[in-house]
């Protein structure tokens, strides 16, 4: 089977709620490996709500359909406050990037309570402004920065993640319409252990399986590079 698509490959998934700080039950999904213990965990951390971003939204939910089986991942995917999917409703409603902060909190905790290894997030566009201000109150690996627009996040909150012992990896698509690489390095020049990554030809969106499968390797590279190249089929 060609692994392309919408094409889910196998894993323990299990519906999860998250509960915040201020009372909120968030919906979400854990898809972990279903022959051995996960290497890595993926908190994903979806896009701008208002512009339809949600759990599904097509790069996270790929991650979650292929990287357990592909790369021995965790990862654990959720609605924002407010955010509508086929999975559910969050509770709440659309914090405009400060009451998400207690959103990634009540992830973090879940990730904690379940004991969930070396965790890492993922942010894409939204997402990425969530992970670069609240990420560091938190015991992360690092963070993999995904079309991030900077729009919402201060150079301040940018600059605290030098020295701070947390990757920082950021994958910025060639065309992208709000950040782009030359940008992006002066930008990010405040933190020089920070990793660019640019992608030639790639657009903020990500849009079709070249992308996907470029977005999804970068991941890996950085969670488990032993499992790369990753396959592009599946089965005998």
């Amino acid at each position: 089977m060609e692994i392309t698509g919408g094409v889910e490959l196998p894993a323990f998934r299990e519906d999860v709620e998250l509960r915040t700080a201020d009372g909120l039950t968030l919906v979400g999904e854990l898809a972990l490996p279903e022959t051995a213990d996960p290497v890595a965990t993926l908190v994903c951390l979806h896009p701008l709500p208002t512009h339809g971003g949600f759990m599904d939204s097509h790069i996270i939910r790929k991650a979650a359909a292929r990287l357990p089986a592909l790369a021995e991942l965790a990862v654990l995917r959720f609605n924002f406050r407010g955010v509508t999917s086929p999975r559910g409703t969050s509770e709440g409603s659309f914090g405009g990037g400060v009451d998400e902060r207690l959103d990634l909190a009540a992830a973090m905790a879940f990730v904690t309570g379940r004991g969930l290894p070396a965790p890492w997030l993922l942010g894409w566009s939204f997402g990425t402004e969530v992970a670069l201000k609240y990420g560091l109150e938190h015991p992360i690996e690092g963070a993999i920065l995904l079309s991030p627009p900077l729009h919402r996040t201060s150079a301040d909150e940018v600059a605290a993640w030098a020295g701070s012992g947390r990757r920082l990896v950021a994958v910025v698509p060639e065309l992208d319409d709000y950040l782009r690489p030359a940008e992006a390095a002066e930008r990010f020049a405040a933190v020089p252990e920070a990793e660019l990554v640019p992608v030639e030809g790639g657009k903020h969106l990500w849009v079709g399986e070249k992308q996907t499968s470029r977005v999804l390797s970068e991941i890996v590279r950085q969670l488990n590079p032993a499992a790369l190249p990753l396959p592009t089929t599946w089965g005998s």
